[in-house]
């Protein structure tokens, strides 16, 4: 019963961690290992609050709780 228990716990805990949200740095490095994985060279990586996106077709993600928007450009 003690085991069950104890699983139950690591089970909830892994969870819990798992659901924190990114930072804005991590979530940067993850969207650019994808984007040089797709060949684009010539490209920038923005973090800015909610309330300076001016296009969202330029969001690419969200960090900081959802307080910060990733913009991306490509700089041909």
């Amino acid at each position: 019963m003690l085991r069950l228990s104890l699983l139950c716990c690591a089970a909830l805990l892994s969870t819990a961690v798992r659901a924190e949200p990114l930072s804005c740095d991590q979530l940067k490095a993850d969207i650019e290992v994808k984007i040089q994985s797709a060949g684009v060279t010539a490209y920038t990586l923005e973090a800015v609050p909610n309330a300076e996106v001016r296009d969202p077709n330029m969001v690419v993600g969200s960090c900081a709780n959802g307080t910060y928007k990733i913009l991306y450009q490509r700089n041909d």
